[in-house]
């Protein structure tokens, strides 16, 4: 009996120790969203992704039930919490200015890839013109590296995606990702 108490306190103690990470799944921390969505900054705010190990989600339209607010609001206000205790008080302003700051890179990453003559060769591979360019650009690190996946949205669903590429805008570098 002894034996079953002592464990049982072990076990309690195991689950309650355990860190509240808020929405943390699959090496990301899960921010979710409702209403109208920032269209503008969620491209720029899925390029950080990488580098801050952030996601966002939309988990409701205009409509919104007030209960099911209150239910995302509590569960963003623990993933806040997690985040904060991995990055430090002032994350919130450094994640904004890294999400500003996005568009400018997005468009040095393009200035590389545009001058490129091995990026542009892989695009004639594919039939896709340099002005017609669907593409996914991702910062990995504060030094300068990006990886952009490139599509063909004629193309059917599992045949989209073409190539990616892993771009150094600071040493002007294309190399191929297989």
């Amino acid at each position: 009996m002894k034996i079953f108490g002592f464990l049982s306190v072990m076990i309690l103690m195991l689950f309650s120790c355990k860190e509240d990470r808020g929405s943390y799944h699959g090496g990301y921390y899960w921010i979710y969203s409702y209403g109208l969505p920032a269209t503008e900054r969620h491209e720029a705010m899925a390029g950080i992704s990488e580098k801050w190990k952030i996601k966002h989600y939309s988990v409701g339209d205009c409509l919104v039930e007030p209960d099911e607010m209150k239910r995302i609001d509590a569960l963003n206000k623990r993933t806040y919490a997690a985040i904060e205790r991995k990055y430090g008080q002032g994350w919130r302003e450094k994640y904004r200015k890294d999400v500003d700051g996005f568009v400018i890179k997005s468009a040095d990453v393009m200035d590389v890839l545009i001058t490129n003559p091995f990026f542009r060769n892989e695009l004639k591979k594919y039939n896709i013109e340099i002005y017609n360019l669907d593409k996914e650009v991702l910062v990995l690190n504060d030094k300068d590296d990006f990886r952009v996946t490139v599509y063909k949205n004629e193309l059917q669903y599992e045949n989209k995606q073409c190539f990616k590429v892993a771009v150094n805008t600071k040493n002007r570098t294309v190399n191929l990702i297989k």
